[in-house]
């Protein structure tokens, strides 16, 4: 598996906006939800998980047959209650379309057990989300 550490550096480029750099240098702007166009926090929470999971599924039924169109829509709530600001009702939607053919029905008919998978123990993001991890905050 290699080197198991993640890292992302974030620096405030401005009022309520930042920039995060991954290791490889690419990197994507954040922001508040204000007048811009940078993703919010929960926005790339969602992203993440659609993306992690989308991956997976991408790499399990590609075996199988190449996709046609492939989406991945993520959702949530977001509430305040007893336990502070959360998110609830979190949901992904997969549209996938496959080409006719055996190939592409093999891929249709495995769709559903791809995103068990994914959800169940592949998706290192979704299952961080549903197992929960203590985040430790900290000064250098």
């Amino acid at each position: 598996m290699g080197n198991p550490e993640r890292t992302v550096d974030l620096v405030r480029t401005g009022k309520a906006r930042f920039t995060a750099t991954n290791v490889r240098g690419g990197t994507i702007e954040i922001g508040d939800g204000g007048d811009d166009d940078a993703f919010t926090p929960i926005e790339l929470l969602l992203a993440a998980l659609a993306g992690c999971s989308g991956l997976d599924v991408d790499a399990i039924l590609g075996k199988r047959s190449e996709f046609e169109f492939l989406g991945v829509n993520a959702r949530a709530d977001k509430v305040r209650d007893h336990d502070g600001n959360h998110l609830v009702n979190i949901q992904l939607t997969f549209d996938a379309e496959f080409p006719e053919g055996e190939a592409g029905q093999s891929a249709r008919d495995f769709l559903p057990k791809a995103m068990a998978k994914s959800r169940d123990r592949i998706c290192t993001v979704s299952r961080t989300v549903q197992l929960g991890a203590p985040v430790e905050y900290r000064v250098p």
